[in-house]
Formats: C-alpha cells, structure tokens, sequence
C-alpha cells in the first residue's frame, strides 16, 4: 500500500531521506558508515550489497548470461541487455529538457544533465580531481592504485578499463568498424578517423609561433616544436640516448627487449 501512498516512514538520522522499508533504511545507512560487508575474493574489491558483488564476479569469469533475441549478442546484465535492445527498435524515451537530446536509458539522461549544470560530484581522495560520473572516477582511482583488472584472453596484455581491451581486441581481429566516407579508409578507433578527415577537408588550423609553418593537428604542431627547440624531454632506461617523443623511446626499447610485437597475418612472421 505504501507504494501507491507514496509513504515513506522510515527515515535516515543523517540525511532525512525516507524509505518505505526498514531494509532499504539499513542499506542506505551504509552510505554514511562506509561498511561493505561483501568482498570480491578475487580482487578484494567491496560492495554494500549482495546483488553489487554478482555482478562484479561477471567482470573475473567472463560470464554473459542476457542473450539479444535479434542479433545473439550477450550480456553480464539485463538492464544493458534492455539497452541494447532499443537499438534495435531505434526508442530513446529519455528526453533532455535543455538541449531535446533523447537517450534509451533514464542513467544515460542522468549523466547527460551534468553538462548543463557543470556539477561534478565524484571526488577523488588521493588527488582531490572531481568527475562527473561515477565511472570516470572509477577509472582514474586505477591511475594512483596501478591496477589493471582487465585482461586480453589472447595476449594477456592487461587494461585499466573495459573499454580498452575492447579497442585492444581490433588488432587481434583486425576490425576497423570506422570508415571514411570520402575514400572509404577504414580505422579501428573515431578519434582516428577524426584526425584522418582533416586531409581531405585540407584545414590546418595550428600554426608554428616560430616559422609559420601550418598543422592540420595539434600533436603533429608540438612535434614540429621540438625542431626549434631541439629539445629531448625522453630518456632511454637502458642507454640514457634522449628522444624528443615519448613514442620515439617506445620503439627504441623494443632494441633492448628484442621484442617483435607485430605479427603479419599470413606467415606469422614477427616484426
């Protein structure tokens, strides 16, 4: 009955929130008390409630039990299932009241919000650095912890998000989903096809304050810098030779480990 009443009797000493019942007062409580009485036992990471840790185990086993009826692709959580479902059926009933911009889930529209208001709630407690949501913030703890809980099952290589294993997979499969639409070059990423478009468009909006010299980029400005400046911020562990870019150092390592990360797709051979 409490449901169509809207009757909220039992109330949170701290904050004043209202609760229908006494067991979701006790979840909240643990809010303020920071108690997280179930643990992972793989990672050690804690959670409030029961429901939290199974589908944090889905992130360790790989499990994907919500099947899509229309494509077969499978997911750790029905409520992305439900999500991705309205992909298929193109429904966004989530509407923006600022901007009219539509989302298919109500979370989306909710994160989407904090670019009109400019809050940003989640705090970080080593650095103090504030983020929107709580995944982004989430990701950057990964930076003061070192940890990297995601890992390619082929190469073993180990990532800090979900997403970069994803994006790491294309060069096992060799999927490039991006493509130009003007000579129909294909990418892995959108931040490189972003950047590819600039050669047709032909704008070169970064100029060097030195020699004049015109940059459809602003990473390709900053290396062109180094050639005045001569500067060589990267070192090499190993030898102490000096290299302008970080990238440049990378690949000169690769000449102390021996190491062949590039492998051709017909004969295997590494490179």
């Amino acid at each position: 009955m409490m449901n169509h009443t809207g009757k909220k009797p039992h109330r949170c000493a701290v904050c004043d929130k209202g609760y229908s019942r006494v067991g979701y007062l006790k979840l909240h409580m643990m809010n303020h008390t920071g108690e997280k009485p179930h643990h992972c036992v793989v990672c050690e990471k804690r959670f409030i409630q029961l429901g939290h840790l199974k589908r944090h185990m889905l992130v360790h086993t790989g499990e994907k039990p919500h099947r899509c009826e229309v494509c077969e692709k499978q997911f750790g959580e029905v409520g992305n299932l439900n999500a991705h479902r309205l992909l298929h059926t193109g429904d966004k009933p989530h509407r923006c009241d600022v901007c009219e911009k539509r989302f298919c889930r109500a979370g989306y529209l909710k994160t989407h919000m904090l670019v009109h208001t400019g809050e940003k709630p989640h705090r970080c407690e080593v650095c103090e650095k504030r983020f929107g949501n709580v995944g982004n913030l989430n990701a950057h703890i990964l930076i003061h912890t070192g940890d990297k809980l995601y890992r390619c099952n082929i190469c073993n290589k180990s990532f800090r998000q979900r997403v970069g294993v994803k994006m790491h997979m294309r060069i096992h499969t060799n999927e490039k989903p991006h493509q130009c639409y003007v000579c129909n070059k294909r990418f892995r990423q959108s931040v490189h096809l972003k950047s590819h478009m600039i050669t047709h468009t032909v704008q070169k909006l970064y100029p060097c304050n030195v020699c004049e010299q015109k940059f459809s980029r602003m990473a390709v400005l900053k290396r062109h810098m180094l050639t005045h400046i001569k500067e060589k911020p990267h070192q090499c562990n190993a030898c102490g030779k000096r290299f302008g870019l970080n990238g440049s150092v990378k690949r000169h390592m690769l000449t102390h480990t021996n190491e062949k990360t590039h492998r051709c797709d017909t004969c295997e051979k590494t490179f």
